[in-house]
């Protein structure tokens, strides 16, 4: 009788055993699945913020280009047409549109101390680089993510053990065709 308790205790514990290694795994593959889809989610956040700012970026930059390239287009063409002048009156009609340009490059330089189409351009710059590095990182982390994933479910036991659970390699990060080519940015547009 103690003989047949013992052998039933020791098949309850091996049972327990084998459940606590099923139950290891399955826990241990799940949270390394959401860890891979919660760092894709990541980098699917700084895609989004490259779409959101970047556009927002371009085009207040080309604003402020377009301003003060309107105004120094305007003194340079006073300037040449007062130069090409021939006549009194028309050397008169340019320096007032000299001044007139003039007048209003002061306005923007007293709206704008310091004119600041070098400063955009160098923030919109920072913030492409800035945008580009943490897709790049972010990337980088899904990519680690999914190969510690990846190896816990290719390597034995754990081959085993995902192939009951239904777990599979996950996609890693590949770079799409042309990504090697540096993105455009075109402010003539």
């Amino acid at each position: 009788m103690k003989k047949g308790l013992i052998a039933i205790g020791a098949i309850v514990v091996i049972l327990v055993v084998i459940a606590g290694i099923f139950t290891s795994y399955y826990n241990s593959f799940v949270s390394k699945s959401k860890a891979v889809d919660n760092q894709w989610a990541q980098v699917e956040t700084q895609y989004q913020r490259r779409f959101d700012l970047i556009p927002n970026l371009v085009s207040a930059t080309k604003g402020t280009l377009k301003q003060e390239q309107k105004v120094f287009g305007q003194i340079a063409e006073a300037r040449t047409r007062y130069s090409g002048a021939q006549t009194p009156a028309d050397k008169v009609k340019a320096a007032n549109d000299v001044e007139s340009a003039l007048s209003r490059l002061l306005v923007i330089v007293e709206n704008y101390p310091q004119l600041k189409s070098n400063e955009t351009v160098q923030q919109l710059m920072a913030q492409i680089e800035g945008t580009e590095n943490r897709i790049s990182v972010e990337r980088r982390r899904y990519n680690d993510v999914a190969t510690e994933y990846n190896t816990s479910v290719a390597r034995f036991p754990g081959v085993m053990f995902a192939g009951i659970f239904g777990f599979s390699e996950k996609q890693l990060f590949e770079s799409a065709a042309g990504a090697e080519n540096a993105p455009k940015v075109d402010l003539g547009n």
